[in-house]
């Protein structure tokens, strides 16, 4: 039984710059920058024909490509921080695309997704971290900024029951329309 979700990868050069952002912190769990990524729908264990059929009406989404771009640290957990991630510029073409993964995700039968989207990058997982600590590490880095990136597409990934973090595998792929093309040459 598959353990899925779909996600935009992160490209290389952008990948490196967000690990150097790791530091010691006591309590903090550092993702590995292969596993870096901005899900878009998270599906979970879900059986063989569920996920074929999840994966068929991906194939139907025509997203054509746009630009993100990283634009600040910060966490999840409130007064307790659980998460340090990167966070999104506003971007309506990757809501609009989150929303096309959750219409496909109810179209194959899976239960609607709990949360709002909240597009961002995982960067660590907090475990009883210190709040002054997780707040002075803020101060340092959470001004990051990067320069923006056009994902050439989505992808379908899965992970191991029960392993938060990784290692992910990409199960299928799915091609942002335009991506490449040069407007002006055709």
């Amino acid at each position: 039984m598959p353990r899925l979700f779909t996600a935009i990868e992160i490209p290389d050069g952008l990948r490196a710059l967000l690990a150097r952002l790791q530091m010691p912190l006591p309590g903090a769990k550092w993702v590995d920058s292969r596993n870096y990524h901005i899900t878009l729908r998270f599906v979970g264990d879900v059986d063989n024909r569920t996920a074929g059929e999840f994966a068929d009406f991906l194939a139907g989404i025509g997203s054509h490509a746009f630009e993100i771009k990283l634009s600040e640290l910060g966490t999840f957990g409130g007064a307790e921080p659980k998460m340090i991630f990167a966070g999104l510029e506003p971007n309506e073409p990757l809501e609009a695309l989150a929303r096309a993964h959750e219409r496909a995700a109810r179209q194959a039968g899976l239960p609607p997704e709990k949360h709002a989207f909240k597009p961002h990058v995982t960067l660590a997982r907090l475990r009883h971290t210190d709040v002054s600590r997780v707040v002075r590490y803020l101060e340092r880095f959470g001004a990051f900024r990067a320069e923006p990136f056009t994902p050439s597409r989505f992808v379908l990934m899965s992970s191991k029951p029960g392993v938060g973090g990784g290692p992910y595998v990409v199960e299928e792929a799915y091609p942002l329309l335009g991506w490449g093309y040069d407007y002006e040459e055709h």
